[in-house]
């Protein structure tokens, strides 16, 4: 006699949270940005990138430039994270932990070509958007405190006028370098990059004759 088959199992259907659709939206905001720019970046290009309905983006967001501001903290908060965990890997030498901080920003996850179309889609709405220009000085502050932290840790002989222009003048070398790298390799190596910075490091640290003794009434 044959047996009763046994009932099939059903499938599982999984909700997914809030917080995992509002994630899944600001990534395709990122992706769009990165391919198409600001003009392209439409409620109906995020929502096909992110394979949802138009009504799920302005249940989360009031609208394409809500989301595109909390696109730009979430990726200043992505690339932070990236240099916090380069920090922390460094142990405890203060002036391992400085290098890791800078040479962390010309090695990926940091150093990507998709990331600076993004950072440009962002950038072009500075000088015209109130609210990016806020998260824009936000990330910048967050940036130079950062470095002014482990430069005083480094080198504790740096008053605070140094620290700061250090950190201004390593970070906007650190930016050129990341610029030039995501745009073309072809003018240097990312290797060489790194050895820039290490120099202009070291002379800020006192080690070798650098900028810091122009600075050293300040």
């Amino acid at each position: 006699m044959a047996q009763p088959a046994e009932p099939r199992a059903r499938a599982r259907f999984v909700r997914e949270t809030p917080d995992v659709r509002r994630q899944a939206l600001i990534d395709a905001t990122a992706r769009c940005l990165a391919e198409k720019g600001v003009g392209g970046t439409s409620v109906r290009a995020i929502c096909a990138k992110a394979g949802v309905s138009s009504g799920l983006l302005t249940h989360y967001f009031p609208g394409v430039d809500a989301l595109i501001l909390a696109t730009y903290r979430d990726v200043g908060a992505r690339v932070s994270t990236a240099l916090d965990a380069a920090i922390a890997a460094a142990g405890d030498d203060p002036r391992d932990r400085l290098r890791a901080c800078l040479q962390a920003n010309l090695r990926p996850p940091v150093l990507d070509p998709d990331l600076l179309a993004t950072w440009i889609a962002f950038w072009s709405l500075v000088t015209s958007d109130p609210a990016i220009a806020a998260v824009h000085a936000d990330v910048y502050r967050g940036t130079r405190h950062q470095l002014e932290t482990l430069l005083g840790e480094a080198a504790p002989q740096l008053s605070q006028s140094q620290k700061r222009i250090a950190a201004i003048s390593l970070t906007a070398l650190v930016d050129g370098l990341w610029l030039e790298l995501c745009l073309d390799r072809s003018s240097f190596t990312a290797e060489e990059a790194q050895a820039m910075v290490e120099s202009a490091m070291l002379q800020w640290l006192g080690e070798i004759d650098g900028p810091v003794d122009k600075f050293a009434a300040l």
